[in-house]
């Protein structure tokens, strides 16, 4: 399949309301695994914690080590004190604490607009006279809801204040999850990598008993970085999905992990992603770097990835499954195979929830191995 015969219904698939999951499988490496190999198209069921099985000594797990902001913000306008709702998605300007958010409803809330930010026990009760404990003034306007917001806090510093006011940004198919908001971290998230609007989620199943399993067995685990955006709530609505425009995403190769994949493939082992964000990042660093043997590399990424594709870093993936018709299933097809791998991708979807698979951000896992 050539990208000029793409369509976006091509990656279109039954997703019945009752296989997604609706709370995270406890413990997080018990859920099901299927297993997907490239080379002789086969599908085996697992479960995660048998995915230690599957690697050999020298071989390289890359975790995307970013953790989840609390970034959902329920507020008023400050003049007519109608609701609003802001999800913080990138930072612009960190000495001005200028975001880029999504805000619901966007349409009325224009250049210049004061919004106030109240604890949300408060919220019903307050008035736009009520002194607040976070503001923010609308600074620029963009597309499907895109503004630029310059927040203020009160009595304390900006990051204090959206750890009080916020709630994490689970995906809007998960419908009153009341659990632990810690099970939407990765248990190696670190604290001064809180930059993500989701969760990286296919690393979501991993337990440090599992992690050091797997370093027992002799693989090594190298870290990158890939802030998690806007896409991860943008559907593709083009009907060629070439034309869908992806949003840019901070990724950090350092020089470790650089160096950990490159020592990697040197000595004939597989560097192994753990989720998309994690596949963005390396292909991104090989891209900047021109070579499949790459360097450190910190930058914005728009690295869309569609069937034709050519792999340079990433040898195997372990992931959840994905929205229909999202880029991700896309992403998918084309590791799995470059001429076939929309076919074989669905074949294995469908087969996942006749099995009973539980499928997106809290759901079960896949890893595609050759």
């Amino acid at each position: 399949m050539t990208t000029a015969s793409l369509r976006t219904e091509d990656f279109n698939y039954d997703l019945p309301e009752s296989s997604i999951a609706q709370e995270p499988m406890m413990p997080r490496d018990h859920c099901k695994l299927l297993v997907m190999n490239r080379t002789d198209n086969t599908l085996e069921h697992r479960h995660f914690y048998d995915i230690v099985d599957y690697f050999d000594a020298g071989d390289l797990l890359v975790v995307n080590d970013t953790r989840v902001l609390p970034a959902r913000l329920q507020g008023k306008r400050a003049d007519t004190g109608g609701a609003v709702e802001v999800l913080l998605l990138k930072e612009l300007d960190a000495d001005t604490h200028t975001w880029e958010c999504l805000v619901k409803p966007g349409k009325r809330v224009r250049e210049g607009v004061e919004l106030a930010f109240f604890g949300a026990e408060d919220v019903p009760s307050t008035s736009p006279s009520d002194e607040p404990c976070l503001s923010g003034t609308v600074v620029e306007v963009g597309d499907e809801g895109l503004r630029s917001i310059r927040f203020a806090a009160a009595d304390e510093d900006f990051h204090a204040a959206i750890h009080k006011l916020g709630t994490l940004p689970l995906p809007p198919y998960i419908k009153d999850y009341a659990g632990e908001q810690d099970l939407y971290q990765t248990v190696y998230a670190r604290q001064d990598k809180e930059h993500s609007a989701a969760a990286p989620t296919a690393g979501l199943h991993f337990t440090p008993e599992l992690l050091q399993q797997l370093q027992d067995k002799g693989v090594e685990i190298a870290r990158v970085r890939l802030d998690v955006g806007l896409d991860t709530f943008r559907p593709v609505s083009e009907d060629d999905p070439t034309a869908h425009h992806i949003h840019t995403e901070y990724f950090q190769v350092p020089a470790a992990a650089a160096g950990a994949v490159n020592a990697a493939h040197d000595r004939g082992n597989k560097v192994v992603a753990v989720g998309t964000t994690v596949v963005r990042a390396l292909e991104s660093a090989a891209a900047l770097t021109g070579s499949a043997h790459i360097e450190a590399q910190g930058a914005p990424t728009s690295l869309y990835i569609l069937p034709g594709y050519d792999f340079q870093v990433v040898d195997a993936l372990i992931t959840n499954f994905h929205v229909p018709k999202s880029t991700l299933v896309m992403m998918i097809s084309a590791f799995v195979d470059t001429e076939h791998g929309r076919e074989r991708t669905l074949a294995a979807y469908a087969e996942a929830v006749e099995e009973g698979y539980r499928f997106l951000s809290f759901g079960d896992a896949m890893l595609i191995w050759s």
